[in-house]
């Protein structure tokens, strides 16, 4: 009987394609729109909390005793629409125009445009 072996470089090779595909499959779904509904979503709340950093910042926001979670832009778009950590401080009053989460149960909303004190902070130009 002969037993063939898979070289172990080749073994190597195959799952870092496998592990590097797997990746860009969850990196695409988490940060496309698919999992939106469609039209705009307006929501007014408290910030409980915020992290801005990689791969996009992260508002959770109190709405009337609700906690929701407000995606917005990766840290270059941020800075180009003129938000900052300071800006999201706990207490304070944000609106968020955005699309929600096509599931009606989740309270997550991919942010367009951030309004804090009456100035509106452009995410998604484009999509308004």
């Amino acid at each position: 009987m002969t037993v063939t072996r898979f070289p172990r470089h080749a073994a190597g090779a195959l799952f870092l394609v496998v592990a590097l595909l797997a990746g860009l499959a969850a990196a695409h779904a988490h940060h496309g729109w698919r999992w939106t509904k469609d039209g705009k979503f307006e929501i007014t709340g408290v910030v409980a909390s915020a992290k801005l950093g990689n791969p996009h910042g992260v508002v959770k926001l109190n709405v009337e005793g609700k906690i929701w979670t407000i995606e917005v832009g990766q840290p270059w778009r941020n800075r180009r629409a003129g938000l900052t950590d300071a800006m999201f401080a706990k207490g304070r009053e944000i609106t968020i125009i955005g699309q929600r989460s096509a599931r009606q149960s989740e309270r997550r909303v991919k942010a367009l445009r951030v309004r804090i004190k009456g100035r509106n902070h452009d995410l998604y130009p484009d999509r308004l």
